[in-house]
Order: C-alpha cells, then structure tokens, then sequence
C-alpha cells in the first residue's frame, strides 16, 4: 500500500510538472458537465480533481480556460479561479447562509419616484466613453489601475460636492491581480452592521489583443449605471437605515477574482451582508423584454422575487414603465456568484434573453457606437435605484447633521477625538463598531467634544455612531492606527 501511494503522488508530481510546460496553469471551478467535456477534449491541459453533481473542481491551463471563457453558453467566464487546490475542494461543499433576512417591503413610493426623475442619460453615456478611451482595462495593462483610481475620484468629487460625512471610498488591493477594486460606503444611520451591496465590474477583456479592449457595454455601461445610482442618490441627500456599498471590481473576466476575494473576506470576517445585486451589461437592447432577472441554481429566488416586485410596483406603467423576463446565464456568470459562492443571497439583472446580449463582447468591437444610446441603461439604474432605497431603508435626517462641518473626528495616541462644530445638540452616547458590524463599545458622554479610549483594540477600520440628544445620529468611520 506504501508502495502504491508513493506511485500515486509521483505520478500528481509529474502531471503538476506537466502542467507548468503549458502557459500558467492554476485552480479553478467550473460547471461539472462542462468540466467532463473538456476533459475530454484537452486531456493533457486539464485535470478533474474532485467534483459533486453541480461543480468541478479542476486544474487547467490558461489556453484551456481561454476556450472554455470563448464556448461555454455563459456570460462571464464560465469557471470561477481559485487559489490552491484545497481552497477548489472547499468550494464544492454546500455553504451555510449568511445573509441577515431582509423584510422585503415597498414603502417608499414618494422618495423613490423623486430620484426616478432625478436620473440623467447624458451622464450615463458620458462614463460609457470615458471608459472606453483607456482602450484596454485588461486586469494586467497600467491602463485598468488607472481607471480604478479614476474611479475613486470621481466618487470623492461627488462626496466632496455632497459636502457628506458619512459616505467614504476606498480601494482594495487584491492578492491574484494586480489590479485593484474600489469601493464607495454609505454609512448606515441605525444598523450600519447590515449592509446592502451592488457592484459590478470595471475590467475588460478581449479574445485577442489584450491592449484594444474597450468593453463600452462589458462592463461600462454597468459601471456608468452604478455612478448614476451614487450620483442620485448623493443629490437627494439620501441617508440609509442600513449601510450601502458600490464596487468596481477588478479581474472579472479571469475568473472573477476580485469579488471573490471581497466576498470571501466579507464572510471570513463575519459581515453581515443583507442582499448582493450585479449589474454586468446593461446597456444592450436584444430581446423583448428589458431586464432579465437570472435564475441560475446559486441565485436568490427570494431576491429575484424582490426585483420582480419592485418592477412591477414601480415600472409597469407610467413614466418609468419598462419589461423584464427570465434567463439562465451559466456557472460563473458574473462577480454576483462570489458573493453565493460565500453564503450571501445574491443575483443578477442582465441586459437580454442569454444569447441574445451584446454579440461584440470580448472583441475589438464592444463600443458605445454599437449600442449608441444610454436608455437602456437607464432602466437598470432605476432598478438599482429602487433596490437600494427599499432594501436599505431611508433615515430621515436633517441635512444640516450630515455637513461636511457638523462634527471633526481625528485619532491620537488610539483615543478617538470628536467635537461637534454647530452647537446642534449634544452626543448623548458614542458606540463603536468594527467592520464585521459588532458593537464593541458604548460610552454615554453628554457633551459636544470629547474623547474614548480605545487602547485595547486591534489596528483596523471601526466606524463610531453619535448619537445625539435631539434624536439624530451621525455615523462616522475612521482608522485606529
């Protein structure tokens, strides 16, 4: 038996050896079915290490994974990298779920049609072309960092105008890409320990030449839709009950990479994440309806649901009206997998029936000239908008709390340091969270300016909420050094 077992592992040794003769090989997972196949196509490239009715994992070569990313039916990639062969066998097993159980209610009709209006097409095809002038977004060019920093920006500059303090970006440097992801926070007035995230993905790819890859509609328009939702809902002086997140997110199109090592971190860390929405495409016209919601077996059919009630609650007729159906996109479709892959409910709108979507996708071809026009993109982020304003719940705030000047924080010797700069009431108490959303500290202070001691707390992001005396809170997050 010691003999036998001894073969068996030189005999993986040379199949790894064999492996690294090829371009890059790595871990990933993938579709089980499709997994047989091409094993069988490519039986020198590919390996079948574990696998259960659904999913595969495996280890393949970079060309191997071109062709299944070129001729599986799916919208994104159609595997999902992992990055050792323990972290694929893991994947396989089922995953407990971790989102918090949304009360999914339709309350806020006034507040929700006001930013329906508010929503400007020009804008949306103006970030259509400015992210298709990098030319490339491919996650290794220099072009694709610097549309993620771009991106950063630009969401300062509308905090910045907002003249907000509880809203705040930050980028998030990634492990297997070079590329970064970047995320903006809405701080949550009542519960900033559940959050309600979007997102979709700012890279872009090609069949061929990675250096002209404009990826106007894979993913522009999902990421111009996402900043019209930041931009509106910043105008209306919108304040969430629940915390909100929008990411851009790096190297979908290799598997998606960056959501995955978001998602994995969010859920190592215990985050409470109520409900995950992708937007991936959205500015594509190809079937008859407009939105499809995707039904594949790691979505939510309780948040499918929700969207479903939202369109026909807010966009079967009217101003606003516009049509959705079903389809099935495939076993890696896009960043909101990652976020299933890790127990959150989670689930996708896309642009058209599958095969029926953009057909220039991932070719020199994907521009705006195409499609040439932002409207339909507009319907997504009216969804967006409606999703957001009803999963997140607003707090209903005087603006003059949440100015740029109402409160100053800063951290000295790990003592947090507040005053308020209006003498609009006082804290009555101060709580700290740390970014899993646990409280881990109240103190009743009843005063304008003070201090708390935080010396026995690790180096990290913490967010304080102050609550003051004439019942308005204002949520603040800061780095304990």
């Amino acid at each position: 038996m010691k003999k036998f077992t001894t073969g068996i592992v030189i005999f993986l040794l040379f199949t790894i050896v064999g492996f690294a003769q090829h371009d890059h090989a790595f871990y990933a997972t993938m579709d089980a079915n499709d997994a047989v196949s091409f094993n069988a196509l490519y039986p020198d490239e590919m390996r079948i290490i574990a696998s259960n009715d659904k999913q595969a994992a495996v280890l393949l070569t970079e060309e191997v994974a071109h062709k299944i990313h070129d001729n599986v039916k799916t919208h994104g990639p159609g595997y999902i990298f992992r990055a050792s062969e323990e972290k694929a066998i893991q994947a396989l097993e089922a995953v407990q779920r971790r989102s918090v159980q949304l009360e999914y209610t339709i309350t806020e009709d006034v507040f929700v049609n006001e930013c329906l209006n508010l929503v400007n097409p020009q804008n949306i095809e103006d970030d259509i072309l400015d992210l298709q002038s990098y030319g490339t977004r491919y996650h290794t060019k220099s072009q694709a960092a610097a549309a993620v920093y771009d991106q950063q920006a630009k969401w300062d500059a509308m905090i910045a105008a907002s003249g907000r303090t509880d809203v705040s970006t930050r980028i998030y440097n990634h492990v297997n890409t070079p590329m970064p992801s970047v995320i903006i926070t809405f701080d949550g007035a009542n519960t900033p320990d559940e959050f309600v995230i979007i997102g979709g993905h700012i890279d872009s790819t090609t069949f061929g030449d990675k250096n002209n890859a404009p990826g106007a509609d894979d993913n522009a328009s999902g990421i111009a839709s996402l900043n019209e939702m930041v931009r509106v809902i910043l105008e209306k002086d919108f304040v969430p009950n629940r915390s909100i997140e929008v990411m851009a997110y790096a190297a979908e199109e290799i598997g998606l990479v960056g959501s995955a090592e978001i998602a994995e971190a969010y859920a190592n860390n215990g985050v409470n994440v109520a409900a995950y929405v992708q937007f991936d495409m959205t500015g594509y016209n190809g079937s008859s309806s407009d939105i499809y919601l995707t039904t594949d077996w790691y979505n939510s059919s309780e948040l499918n649901d929700y969207l479903a009630a939202l369109m026909d609650h807010y966009n079967s007729t009217g101003t606003h009206s516009f049509t959705y159906g079903y389809t099935e996109c495939g076993y890696g479709c896009s960043d909101h997998a990652s976020w299933a892959d890790n127990g959150y409910d989670a689930t996708f709108p896309f642009e058209a029936r599958m095969g029926e979507d953009n057909p220039n996708i991932h070719t020199p071809g994907d521009v705006y000239t195409f499609f040439n026009t932002p409207e339909h993109s507009v319907k997504f982020t009216k969804l967006g908008l409606q999703f957001l304003i009803e999963a997140a719940k607003p707090q209903i705030l005087s603006v003059d709390d949440f100015s740029e000047n109402a409160i100053r924080i800063f951290v000295k010797d790990k003592a947090l340091n507040f005053r308020l700069n209006n003498t609009i009431s006082n804290v009555a108490n101060v709580s700290i969270y740390n970014i899993a959303g646990q409280n881990i500290l109240s103190e009743k202070v009843n005063t304008t300016n003070g201090a708390l001691q935080l010396q026995q707390f690790a180096q990290g992001f913490y967010i304080a909420k102050f609550n003051l005396e004439n019942g308005h809170t204002i949520t603040k997050k800061f780095i304990l050094n």
